[in-house]
């Protein structure tokens, strides 16, 4: 029986930071993950696909202030579902047909997915992650006045709106998603860490202005279909202590105790490796059997135990 395995890409699966985001640009490089996964499945894994979408949202969020004048910009929310369904029918279509290139027939699927939060969240008090374009101060005084948004200055760049990025809870697809993988088939869901909902009280979702962080969620996506394996996939080959630095150290394990102690000293940063760190920690803790960082180049070797870094109970 093949093992069930949720693959988390990284956004440069998608697009490099030196690049303009142009549909050939990010199929080529949707084209070549593809050719990942079905590496992937032919080690006898069923796989399950997640995914970044920062820049593709922030593209969003630029254009709908470029056509204030002609069109009326969308809610947060509904620009996640957007890049949600972009993304997914790149995916779904290039992975569809690399499939079948490798004759290989397994349907493939896109979910658009909603993530439940708590409306008590504290990020809702505290919002903190950079969404959308620079402005200059007086321009984001303006947003600040006109919308209610928060703005917060980056160091050399400008101004930036800032949402909450409250913790996931639960998948509102979940039972059809989990249905759709016992049945093999390749369900892409989840993207961008879900479209950010809150109930009601009469049971009523309803959207929010926030972003939930694609690799926690990752980890709720894995524990739902009951993956053995959760592989992140990020833009280094390992995680590493004092990273960048001259006594950086790269790490072939990590056990869940130690995980927590450099969480708790602050040895990983808030907007890159401390997420996925949490959320292999979060799916060995809630039974998964093996959790990998690394990158997608490394993907299959990892798998094997001979590259990036695997986290242990111990």
């Amino acid at each position: 029986m093949s093992k069930k395995i949720l693959i988390a890409l990284g956004g440069n699966a998608l697009l490099q930071t030196s690049e303009k985001g142009t549909a050939e640009e990010q199929l080529a490089h949707v084209h070549e993950t593809c050719k990942h996964l079905i590496e992937i499945i032919n080690q006898g894994y069923s796989i399950s696909v997640t995914h970044g979408n920062g820049p593709q949202v922030g593209d969003i969020l630029l254009k709908n202030e470029l056509a204030l004048d002609r069109f009326p910009p969308m809610p947060l929310d509904i620009c996640g579902a957007e890049s949600q369904g972009m993304i997914g029918y790149m995916i779904e279509r290039s992975l569809d047909n690399s499939l079948k290139g490798a004759g290989l027939k397994i349907p493939v699927i896109t979910i658009l997915t909603q993530t439940l939060v708590s409306r008590n969240d504290p990020a809702f008090k505290n919002p903190s992650k950079p969404i959308g374009p620079y402005y200059t101060q007086a321009k984001a005084q303006a947003q600040e006045k006109e919308h209610g948004w928060v703005m917060k200055e980056e160091t050399g760049k400008g101004f930036r709106r800032v949402v909450p990025s409250p913790q996931p809870i639960a998948l509102i697809e979940a039972p059809a998603i989990k249905e759709l993988s016992d049945e093999k088939m390749i369900v892409i869901a989840a993207g961008g860490g879900g479209i950010p909902v809150i109930q009601a009280a009469d049971g009523t979702l309803l959207g929010v202005e926030a972003v939930i962080d694609k690799d926690h969620t990752a980890a709720l996506f894995a524990k739902d279909i009951g993956a053995q394996v959760l592989l992140i996939l990020t833009d280094v080959e390992q995680v590493a202590l004092n990273f960048k630095k001259p006594d950086q150290k790269n790490l072939n394990t990590l056990s869940v105790s130690d995980a927590k102690k450099y969480i708790a000293r602050g040895e990983f940063g808030s907007g890159s490796m401390l997420p996925k760190v949490e959320s292999a920690v979060s799916f060995i803790e809630g039974g998964g059997q093996k959790a990998i960082i690394t990158s997608l180049s490394q993907a299959t070797n990892a798998l094997n135990d001979k590259a990036g870094t695997r986290l242990v109970r111990s």
